[in-house]
């Protein structure tokens, strides 16, 4: 029987990872030109993030589905069933219509952002005499002001939204790759 080693982002080992800046650099690269290509066509971009969550749903599914016969007596079974049909629904639907699909999950995005800035500009609120409470605020107004501003353009705007918002995170994702490679490097 062998011994895992799991390591947390602390107890990286420095060496190991030092070594191999070159791939961390390479790696922010590549995401880089994927995030300029996911720029390029940001219908493009939101199709691929359907499919992502098609397969995740349709993999969710699945699961759902063998958890529920691991498990004994029918007043149990169901709720399982029933999830891990609906995720599978919604997984194949998510790759039979990416179109209809992506504006569902825009406003789903548009609600999610708007309730949680509310909860932020809540806790700001609450943590008024602490200090950084404004900044705390800020981060709710702005995120209830993207959500509304999504569902307002909503459904034009589910034909690029969400590929905006892949494009941005391969962008931040490349950068900080990037520089965390540098940093290696030195």
């Amino acid at each position: 029987m062998g011994v895992v080693m799991v390591f947390g982002i602390n107890e990286l080992p420095h060496a190991t990872a030092r070594a191999k800046w070159g791939w961390f650099v390479g790696l922010g690269v590549l995401l880089l030109l994927l995030s300029g290509i996911a720029f390029g066509n940001l219908f493009v971009a939101t199709v691929v993030s359907v499919y992502y969550i098609g397969m995740l749903m349709l993999f969710g599914g699945a699961i759902y589905l063998v958890h529920a016969f691991q498990l004994r007596g029918w007043d149990h079974v169901f709720p399982w069933v029933v999830s891990g049909i609906l995720y599978t629904l919604a997984g194949i639907f998510a790759f039979m219509n990416p179109v209809l699909a992506s504006a569902a999950f825009t406003l789903m995005l548009a609600i999610a952002l708007v309730i949680a800035g509310v909860l932020r500009i809540w806790i700001g609120r609450r943590m008024k005499p602490a200090k950084g409470w404004a900044f705390i605020l800020l981060s709710g107004i702005v995120t209830m002001l993207t959500g509304f501003i999504i569902a307002l353009g909503w459904p034009i705007n589910s034909l690029w939204i969400l590929g905006l918002f892949l494009a941005i995170d391969l962008l931040f994702q490349g950068w900080t790759l990037i520089a965390f490679g540098l940093a290696l490097r030195r």
